[in-house]
């Protein structure tokens, strides 16, 4: 159920059937919920004490609390009350930073650059430091706008931390939720509750109610990603209280989506629905068109996770023209993939995929690459229990190259980034070298002149020359075996993944060259693919996913010889080619697999988790005809029946025994029918069962 309130406050991923499938299209939502949580007071005609925090105007504490249903409107509210307010003063600085987030979540950049102007030439030398404090806070809004987080947390933590210690007390607290947010987005959670916990000290001076229960909502998600529950259950439930008292729509509206989040990973639907629902209701009191079809397309992802696929419909389709008129794409995307999942779900396949292909090509206009990966494999788990398996597979493919594409990007940045550290160490090395051979060429110089001048001394001098020379070789000795010991251990570093110490895909390429004559491959390949690895890493977190991926990759190293290949190709997925290619072995190798995955349950923190894992595999040269191919082809054809081993179940393994073709564009052809052609006797198919476990939900 997770899924159902990631996309209103842009927390880690999480999907309704995987409830992190949807994050990535979804974070920029993380602003439209929470931006009332990042500006946090209203200001005083002078420039408030370090520890004191100003009372400030009703007129923008309003701003501050519904600004993000209309941000265009309430910034031009925000930049009438900066023209009446005193040049230079903190009053108009903190009504600039108000106005400039707002102008960041309306993605309004040419307004944006105008404020950052204005800070950027701040006429008051005692705020200079504020001023340019502030311009890198709103700057990380406009990129946190564009989904950039990264680049978001990156521009907050240039903020010098004497900047930050020295701001008054509210902006000071808006740099602090923002930065503290943006590392609970990235997974560096303690640092995220440091921060929220001084966020939430400065709420607590200010006051503010519903800056109190606002705070308290959010600490709770760091609490939860933190693996305390307990805490996130008191936060959460103390902030309720405090938004209760205050009685203000558009903070119940926030409290509650928060409240979902806690409840939904406390695995407590019935209480996360509530909490749905009463959402949807502030959000008709509070007027916001933007916030009600976020709203109600979050509580159709409710509905869909509870199978309930026709009330899903009816809300999706009352969110659509609510986001079209607000023009939020994000919430227009989320109600058409909403609406083609359902009607897939109602049998009405056709009609539904059409929906999800209208949003993916929006999403891929906006480029949201990443997010239309995502979109595509839930796509396809949709349409496997629909038992339109062909099209599951299709979508899975397509999936597939997406991901490829993006952990290829990830890899070469990832060798770029060890190349550059080498080259800084050489470099480093080279000046080290250069700088002792400027020493003996003044050493020379001095000994030429003390030749013309101690002719007596040239015999000593010989000898000190020597001697230095001798040195200087020797520590060039060194240096070079040591840049070569260097050379070695970046070439080592670069095969193996970090995670798991599994050779990665960059090994792979190399250490494949002794299984394949002339480029054609021969021997078994196995890909292993983590069945619902994201819905593990949603319901227990991305640590727990993390011992997952390390622990199968021990099942995995034991299951198998000490000189069989295993690789980790990306993600939860895996690779493993070993030389044997006697059916009886191989088959006797998957049935291992599938049984060593699957039990017993991974243990973490206390928590026994299922796994299973989709497994396809063929042996090279194929039956009947050795048909020889090279391994690119043979791990697109392997992944083809992995993939039909996930749409035909999960917790399975499907083999190829035999394919009748006699060349690769043959083969080729059949691989993209290959679920027809195994039903009309083209293609011999071996399938296995994993064990028997517990499903994970």
């Amino acid at each position: 159920m997770l899924r159902v309130w990631v996309r209103a406050l842009g927390w880690t991923k999480g999907s309704g059937l995987s409830e992190s499938l949807c994050i990535q299209r979804h974070l920029r939502h993380i602003v439209i919920l929470c931006s009332a949580c990042l500006v946090a007071c209203s200001p005083a005609p002078d420039t408030p004490a370090a520890g004191q925090f100003a009372s400030g105007s009703p007129e923008l504490e309003q701003l501050e609390r519904t600004g993000t249903a209309a941000p265009a409107a309430a910034a031009e509210k925000a930049k009438a009350l900066y023209e009446n307010a005193p040049q230079g003063s903190f009053s108009a600085l903190d009504i600039l930073s108000v106005q400039g987030a707002l102008l960041a979540e309306a993605r309004d950049d040419a307004a944006l650059a105008d404020v950052v102007t204005r800070l950027e030439n701040w006429p008051n030398p005692q705020l200079t430091e504020t001023a340019r404090a502030t311009v890198s806070f709103l700057r990380a809004r406009q990129l946190w706008a564009a989904n950039n987080l990264r680049e978001a947390e990156l521009m907050m933590d240039g903020i010098d931390k004497q900047q930050l210690s020295n701001a008054p007390p509210p902006l000071r607290m808006r740099f602090l939720r923002a930065l503290g947010r943006l590392k609970d987005g990235s997974g560096r959670i303690e640092d995220a509750i440091s921060l929220q916990l001084q966020a939430l000290a400065l709420a607590e001076q200010s006051g503010q109610r519903w800056l109190q229960a606002l705070c308290r909502g959010e600490l709770a998600q760091a609490y939860l990603h933190a693996q305390q529950p307990d805490r996130a259950l008191s936060m959460v439930d103390e902030a309720t209280r405090l938004a209760e008292q205050d009685r203000d729509a558009i903070t119940l509206l926030r409290v509650y989506t928060q409240r979902g989040i806690v409840y939904a990973q406390l695995e407590k639907p019935e209480e996360s629905l509530r909490s749905a629902e009463a959402a949807i209701r502030y959000a008709r009191e509070a007027n916001s068109p933007r916030d009600l079809a976020l709203s109600l397309a979050n509580l159709a992802d409710n509905y869909l996770r509870k199978a309930d696929f026709a009330h899903a419909l009816t809300l999706s389709e009352e969110a659509l023209p609510l986001a079209r008129q607000a023009k939020d794409r994000t919430g227009e995307l989320v109600a058409l993939t909403n609406i083609g999942l359902a009607k897939i779900s109602l049998g009405q396949i056709a009609e539904g995929k059409r929906f999800v292909e209208q949003a993916m090509v929006m999403d891929k206009q906006g480029g949201g690459v990443s997010s239309v990966g995502d979109t595509l494999n839930e796509l396809g788990i949709y349409l496997e229990r629909a038992g339109d398996a062909a099209g599951a597979i299709e979508a899975y493919h397509a999936y597939r190259q997406i991901s490829d594409e993006d952990l290829q990007q990830e890899d070469r940045k990832a060798i770029l980034e060890a190349q550059e550290r080498f080259d800084s160490e050489r470099r480093a090395k080279e000046i080290e070298l250069l700088n002792r051979d400027n020493g003996i060429a003044a050493e020379q110089l001095r000994r030429g002149n003390l030749q013309m001048r101690l002719w007596a001394l040239l015999a000593g001098c010989f000898v000190v020359s020597g001697i230095l020379l001798a040195l200087l070789y020797q520590r060039v000795r060194k240096t070079n075996a040591a840049l070569a010991t260097s050379n070695e251990q970046l070439k080592i570093q670069s095969e193996i993944d970090p995670l798991t110490g599994l050779a990665n895909r960059r090994h792979f390429q190399l250490a494949i060259k002794r299984l394949a004559d002339d480029g054609k491959l021969r021997g078994t390949v196995f890909l292993i693919d983590i069945d619902h690895f994201k819905r593990i890493n949603d319901r227990f977190g991305h640590a727990a996913g993390d011992a997952v991926l390390v622990d199968v990759s021990h099942r995995l190293r034991e299951a198998v010889r000490a000189d069989d290949l295993v690789v980790r190709w990306g993600g939860e997925e895996f690779l493993i080619v070993v030389e044997s290619r006697s059916a009886e072995t191989v088959q006797a190798l998957a049935q291992r697999l599938l049984d060593m995955i699957g039990k017993p349950p991974v243990s973490y923190a206390g928590q026994a988790i299922t796994v299973t894992a989709s497994i396809g595999f063929a042996s090279f040269p194929i039956a009947p005809h050795d048909l020889a191919v090279n391994w690119e082809r043979a791990i697109n054809l392997v992944d083809t029946v992995m993939y039909m081993a996930k749409a035909h179940g999960r917790n399975r393994a499907y083999g190829i025994d035999q394919l009748d073709v006699q060349d690769e564009s043959a083969l080729d052809e059949l691989a993209q029918g290959m679920d027809a052609a195994w039903r009309e006797g083209r293609v011999g198919l071996r399938a296995l069962q994993g064990p028997q476990t517990e499903a994970l939900t």
